[in-house]
C-alpha cells in the first residue's frame, strides 16, 4: 500500500470549509484504490495570524516552510481576510511558498465536464478542455518595485530564486515631480525554458497535438521576446507537436469565440492569470476551477494545490461554497503523485453527480450545501469499481431517478 504525507492548511473565508469536503472525496478514492492517506492539518490563516502572530510580515515563518517541505503534498483551501494585509497572506504564504519551494508551474485545466452548461452557445461536455500553464516565479510577479512623491528615487533590489540570483539598481530622475510608480518584470532564459517543456510534455502524455504559447513582444519586446525566442528552441524537441503562437489580447477573444482550438497553453505569469479565470467561466465559473503550483522534481520541492479562487469571506461559515475546485485540485495532486487511476475515479464521480442534477450547489442554479456535494461525490466514488470503467451499481441516469 502505497502511503502519502499530505499537509492540510484551511486557510480563509471558505477554504476550511471546501476543503475538509475535498479531504472526504480523497479519503473515498483512497479506499476505492488501495491507497493510504497521513494527513497533517496546519492553522496557517487569518485567524492564527491575528491571534498569534499580529505584526509579523508572512503567515508562515521559515522553520513552518520547511516543514511542509517534508511531506509529499500540500493540500490549500483558500488564503484572503480583509483584516489582514496582502502583504501577509497573498505575498506572505502564496508567493512565498511558490518562491520557496519552486513551484514553477502554475497548472490551471479548463474543462467542460458533463452535468455543466457553459455560458458558450452550444458548446458540449468536452468541447472545452484546456491545460492553462502560468509560469509561476517570473514576470511581473517578482515584487520588485517602488513608489514615491518627488522628483528623485533611488533603490536596490534583490530577486532570488532558485536558478539564479539578480540584483538591480534603480534610479529615476522625474521632472516636474509628482507621484510616481514602477514595476519590474523579468524573464529569463532557464526559467522560460523548463516551464514551456513541461507543456511540451504534457501535451505529449494527453495526446495533444497543439502548444499555444502566449506573449505580448509585439510591445513588450525585450521579456517577450527572450520568451518566443525560447519557446522556438524547446519546440524542435517535439515534432509532432504544433507551436501555435498568441498574443495576450487576442487569446481573450479566441477563448470565448473558439476555446475548442486551445489544448496546452503556456502563458507568462501575468496573462496566465488573467486568462485563466477567462477560461474558468467558459466551464462554468471558478467552482469548477483547480490549481497546482508544482515542482515537477518532487525530490526538489513540495507541490501545492487548490482552487484557483478566492476566500469569499461573504460565505464563510455558510455551508454553502461549490467544493469542486478543490475536489478537483485534489484530482490533480493525485495525478501528481503517480496516482493516475484514482484521478480518473474522482472525475467520473464528479461528473456522474453533476451530470445526475440532484446535488447542485447555489453557483449553478441548484439548493444544496457545500458539505452535500462533497458528501454525492464521496458516496459516488465509492460505488466505482477499483479498475474498469463505470459503476456496478448506478448509472447517473438511474442516480437522478433513485430516491435512496
Amino acid at each position: 500500500m502505497k502511503r502519502y504525507s499530505i499537509a492540510l492548511i484551511g486557510g480563509d473565508g471558505i477554504g476550511p470549509e471546501i476543503l475538509r469536503e475535498g479531504k472526504k472525496v480523497m479519503d473515498a478514492a483512497a479506499e476505492v484504490t488501495g491507497i493510504a492517506w497521513q494527513w497533517k492539518e496546519y492553522p496557517y490563516g487569518a485567524e492564527h495570524w491575528l491571534q498569534y502572530r499580529k505584526g509579523e510580515p508572512t503567515l508562515l515563518r521559515e522553520e513552518e516552510m520547511a516543514e511542509l517541505g517534508a511531506h509529499d503534498a500540500v493540500y490549500f483551501g483558500s488564503v484572503g481576510d480583509p483584516r489582514v494585509p496582502e502583504s501577509v497572506g497573498q505575498a506572505g504564504a502564496l508567493l512565498w511558498m511558490r518562491f520557496y519551494f519552486d513551484q514553477y508551474v502554475n497548472l490551471r485545466p479548463a474543462k467542460l465536464l458533463r452535468g455543466v452548461e457553459s455560458p458558450l452557445k452550444g458548446k458540449k461536455p468536452h468541447d472545452i478542455n484546456i491545460y492553462m500553464i502560468r509560469e509561476n516565479s517570473e514576470d511581473f510577479y517578482i515584487g520588485l518595485g517602488a513608489r514615491f512623491t518627488g522628483n528623485k528615487s533611488s533603490e536596490i533590489f534583490e530577486l532570488k530564486r532558485k536558478l539564479y540570483k539578480a540584483r538591480f539598481n534603480v534610479d529615476v530622475d522625474v521632472a516636474p515631480e509628482g507621484d510616481f510608480a514602477y514595476q519590474i518584470g523579468a524573464v529569463t532564459e532557464k526559467a522560460s525554458e523548463r516551464v514551456l517543456r513541461y507543456g511540451f510534455e504534457l501535451a505529449k502524455k494527453k495526446k495533444m497535438t497543439r502548444v499555444t504559447v502566449v506573449h505580448k513582444a509585439n510591445v513588450l519586446t525585450k521579456v517577450y521576446g527572450l520568451w518566443i525566442e525560447k519557446a522556438e528552441q524547446v519546440a524542435r524537441d517535439y515534432s509532432g507537436i504544433e507551436l501555435d503562437f498568441a498574443i495576450a489580447d487576442a487569446t481573450t477573444m479566441w477563448l470565448v469565440r473558439r476555446p475548442e482550438h486551445f489544448q496546452v497553453i503556456v502563458a507568462p505569469n501575468l496573462f496566465g492569470d488573467i486568462l485563466s479565470d477567462l477560461a474558468a467561466a467558459t466551464v462554468g465559473g471558478l467552482g469548477f476551477a483547480p490549481g497546482g503550483n508544482i515542482n515537477p522534481d518532487r525530490k526538489a520541492g513540495v507541490s501545492m494545490f487548490e482552487p484557483i479562487s478566492g476566500s469569499a469571506p461573504k460565505y464563510k461559515g455558510l455551508n454553502k461554497a461549490n467544493p469542486i475546485a478543490q475536489i478537483l485540485a485534489g484530482k490533480l495532486m493525485l495525478e501528481h503523485l503517480g496516482e493516475d487511476r484514482a484521478a480518473e475515479l474522482v472525475e467520473q464521480a464528479t461528473e456522474d453527480i453533476l451530470e445526475a442534477g440532484k446535488v447542485r450547489t447555489f453557483d449553478i442554479g441548484g439548493t444544496s450545501s457545500c458539505s452535500d456535494m462533497g458528501d454525492a461525490i464521496a458516496e459516488r466514488l465509492l460505488q466505482l469499481k477499483p479498475s474498469g470503467g463505470h459503476s456496478p451499481c448506478l448509472s447517473p441516469e438511474q442516480m437522478l431517478h433513485d430516491n435512496t
